[in-house]
């Protein structure tokens, strides 16, 4: 599938005969295997006790899940997903702060200012009133079903009998999806409670990907695929213009094109305290976009005025989708858009928690393709604070770190 845009410009610190545009998320690797995204991956903790490959190993062969643990009736977290005082260290926000909202119905430059503002100051924005930026559906379903009809779907795979579950159960990317509890499982000291089906979209999307996608929820999925993807272009026209360098920039740097969507099933949880959903961590691509239902648990790091930092709650608006930077976008606007930390926090209400997040990278890559600042952006008074790179390097050094820290923003600082 690698549909690709023509080369941008070179970068102004690359040669002549370097391309430059920029980067992210799950992304291939210079042999074009699919590499797994983490929003989701190992925290910065300790490996894993050596007696812990017998549990992870028992789990495993259950090919069940999280889900399966609940199944069974467990009333205690398990040895290997508990974490060591989960919710310590900063406080939470006082009650009434919340993400900036991000209206799609107003005036184009009005809408550019006001995402751009917060992407400068928070990172994050609830995006409302974007269904008037989306195709048609094309299963036959009305337009303001989505994206309830595909968080249902998600729902409902999971809650297959777990003999209908299991077949899907695995670890290989070869076939473009995956479902499987945390994709470092056997590498992070701590697993999270979740389970994820992972659909690579592009680039180099498999032409069978739709019959490899669980059936009870493989239209409903590829069908907010593409509802999701005129959002996320949306949102980066937006954010170009936000930048000063008209709507096109990004998705002139193919940043539409790399694709991968993560269906997170988060099952009810007899000890909420003991656990996570997700680590801190911030996303290594260049957009997030997520639907999620109405439950909640998401929480972002903001620090105020005075400095202080806080996890503030990012409670779920009816008819809106969460944007959220991520690294590659950071680098890509030379620090005016940063990557902000967030994590997952358990609930206590019974019913499960659904969420899909599709992460959005350039899809054009190779060893002749260098990523760094837009040129648009930097200048003698404006230099770049990042050097130029490769997919290979960014990647081999996302995946060489942990998720919680910024040693990957960090790598590419000059």
């Amino acid at each position: 599938m690698a549909n690709e845009h023509p080369a941008p410009t070179a970068h102004p610190a690359a040669s002549s005969t370097q391309n430059s545009h920029l980067p992210i998320h799950a992304t291939p690797a210079p042999s074009d295997s699919i590499i797994i995204p983490t929003a989701m991956a190992s925290a910065s903790l300790p490996a894993p006790a050596p007696g812990r490959a017998e549990l992870l190993k028992a789990f495993e062969e259950s090919r069940t899940g999280v889900r399966g643990l609940v199944e069974s009736g467990v009333s205690s977290v398990p040895e290997i997903f508990r974490h060591p005082d989960p919710y310590a260290s900063i406080p939470l926000a006082p009650p009434g702060v919340s993400i900036p909202v991000v209206d799609l119905s107003l005036p184009f430059p009005s809408a550019a200012a006001a995402a751009a503002e917060a992407a400068r100051t928070w990172g994050f924005f609830h995006l409302v009133n974007y269904h008037h930026a989306l195709p048609q559906p094309t299963d036959g379903g009305g337009g303001g079903d989505y994206p309830a009809r595909a968080l249902a779907a998600v729902r409902s795979f999971n809650e297959l009998p777990p003999a209908e579950r299991a077949p899907h159960y695995g670890r290989t990317v070869d076939g473009g999806v995956i479902y499987s509890t945390n994709v470092d499982l056997y590498n992070s000291p701590a697993a999270s409670w979740r389970d994820t089906i992972q659909i690579m979209l592009g680039p180099n999307r498999r032409p069978d990907l739709a019959a490899r996608i669980p059936a009870v929820c493989s239209a409903e999925l590829l069908e907010w695929e593409a509802r999701a993807t005129a959002a996320a272009r949306a949102v980066m026209g937006l954010l170009s213009e936000g930048l000063g360098l008209g709507p096109a920039a990004l998705e002139e740097a193919s940043c539409l094109e790399g694709k991968v969507m993560a269906c997170h099933y988060y099952p009810h949880c007899p000890e909420p305290e003991r656990t996570m959903g997700i680590v801190p961590h911030t996303d290594p691509g260049v957009l997030t976009v997520l639907a999620q239902d109405d439950i909640g648990g998401l929480q972002v790091k903001h620090q105020d005025e005075a400095g202080r930092s806080c996890w503030v709650d990012v409670k779920p608006v009816p008819g809106a989708l969460v944007i959220n930077v991520g690294d590659l976008l950071q680098i890509m606007s030379n620090d005016k858009y940063p990557s902000v930390e967030h994590r997952v926090t358990m609930n206590t209400r019974e019913e499960p928690r659904v969420w899909i997040a599709i992460f959005f990278s350039p899809g054009k890559r190779g060893d002749s393709v260098f990523y760094g600042p837009l040129p648009g952006l930097v200048s003698s008074e404006n230099p770049p604070r990042y050097r130029n790179f490769t997919m290979a390097e960014f990647f081999g050094t996302f995946f060489s770190r942990d998720l919680s820290s910024k040693a990957l923003i960090d790598h590419f600082k000059l």
